[in-house]
């Protein structure tokens, strides 16, 4: 073999021209020879642990039991029936009689309006129906007069003693005063009716709270205006609302939509009172989803006998959609995607191995989920790990998990109470 002038070599690599190429290839061995490494260490498979490498695990044993799909909402409170007291007439407000928080009664008066101008209407009407009533009289008389000329003319002219031109004098005279008397009666009716409106407009000046529907209770939520004011008609006064029942309004997407239903009971709670749960139920479903959010609007009565609950508050709403007495139940934790199957990982205890699992998931409720299929599934799931699990993988069992091998209980000495 040719001896070798080193120096000359290595004067020739790291020539200027050479230098970029060297250390390009230097690199290239370096990554070489970490791959190599690597692979013969045990790399990382398809699960992510080492290849042929046993995994450890936590498992949990596949359960029986009860298990419930609650939907949770969140919603806002708002009264159950809202309107606003208002004047029927202009003028100004000379006393109100209650204010914010205030409890009503139904036809309760509220407010006071100046009332001088209407109180003359009333005794001008009153005066007018006087005139109105002595006319009648006066009238009655004159046609009662007639009546009794025109029935004694009547009876002369039968005996001949009255002509005919005289007789019709007599009738003519009873037909105007009989008129007259149609005409006063008329002007009377006329002024009670003027009387009965005038009356009315001056009970406008008392203002009352009315409602027609629902309980007798109700409650000044607002007051708009002070006493000294001047109101035109149908300006706001007070807001009255109903506290008994309350109303919460959620909304809900369609996947809810279609499992609600009016009388549906409904669990509330609110942050003020973090101890106490109200009970509701379903009053109202809309009948759409809005366009813009993509949910519906839900209406909720709410029992507030106590009147706790309060316009304006923010609640959580939860409505229960079903509820399964005898369900195969595992921890949310145990559930894995592999591909597009969705199961878990069953710990063969045996063989020490992993066994994939598909699985159809049923009502999911906080940390625990339903199997619907396998219905009859048993065994130990695992719950911690599985996501370096493969198919087959061999697993590093719990201490405690039945046929771990782990070290026997120590038996108690004689006496020992330990």
């Amino acid at each position: 073999m040719a001896n070798v002038d080193w120096n000359r070599l290595k004067n020739k690599l790291w020539s200027k021209k050479a230098r970029p190429f060297t250390i390009a290839g230097l690199i290239f061995l370096a990554f070489l020879a970490w791959q190599i490494v690597s692979r013969v260490a045990g790399g990382g498979g398809p699960g992510g642990g080492p290849r042929g490498a046993a995994v450890a695990v936590e498992i949990v044993a596949v359960e029986r039991g009860g298990i419930r799909d609650i939907g949770t909402f969140s919603g806002t409170l708002i009264p159950k029936s809202y309107f606003t007291i208002v004047p029927r007439i202009s003028g100004r407000l000379k006393e109100l009689y209650v204010d914010i928080g205030d409890r009503l009664s139904r036809g309760q008066l509220v407010a006071l309006l100046e009332d001088e101008e209407y109180q003359q209407q009333v005794i001008q009407a009153e005066a007018d129906m006087g005139v109105a009533r002595a006319n009648l009289d006066e009238a009655a008389s004159a046609r009662e007069l007639a009546q009794k000329e025109f029935d004694r003319a009547k009876a002369l002219h039968q005996k001949g003693i009255l002509s005919d031109a005289e007789i019709e004098a007599a009738q003519s005279t009873f037909s105007t005063r009989d008129a007259r008397f149609k005409v006063t009666q008329a002007q009377l009716a006329n002024q009670q009716a003027a009387l009965e409106t005038a009356k009315v407009r001056l009970s406008y000046t008392r203002i009352r709270a009315a409602w027609e529907t629902g309980g007798d209770v109700r409650f000044v939520g607002e007051r708009f205006v002070n006493p000294g004011a001047m109101l035109s008609s149908n300006a706001a006064i007070l807001s009255v609302i109903e506290l008994q029942p309350i109303t919460a309004v959620i909304h809900v997407t369609e996947k809810d939509y279609f499992r609600l239903k009016t009388e549906q009971p409904v669990i509330l709670s609110s942050g003020a009172f973090p101890a106490r749960e109200f009970l509701g139920r379903v009053s109202r479903v809309a009948p759409l989803l809005k366009e813009t959010s993509r949910e519906a609007r839900v209406e909720i009565d709410v029992d507030n006998a106590d009147s706790v609950l309060k316009p304006g508050m923010f609640v959580n709403a939860r409505i229960e959609f079903a509820n399964k007495t005898e369900a195969t139940i595992v921890p949310t934790s145990a559930l894995v995607n592999r591909g597009a199957l969705q199961g878990l990982f069953l710990a063969d205890l045996e063989n020490k191995k992993a066994v994939f699992q598909p699985a159809t998931v049923g009502i999911i409720e906080g940390d625990r989920a339903e199997i619907v299929e396998p219905a009859q599934l048993t065994g130990q799931v695992i719950t911690l790990g599985h996501h370096l699990l493969e198919n087959g993988t061999a697993l590093i069992l719990p201490e405690s998990a039945p046929g771990a091998g782990g070290p026997a209980p120590k038996k108690k000495a004689p006496g020992d109470k330990r």
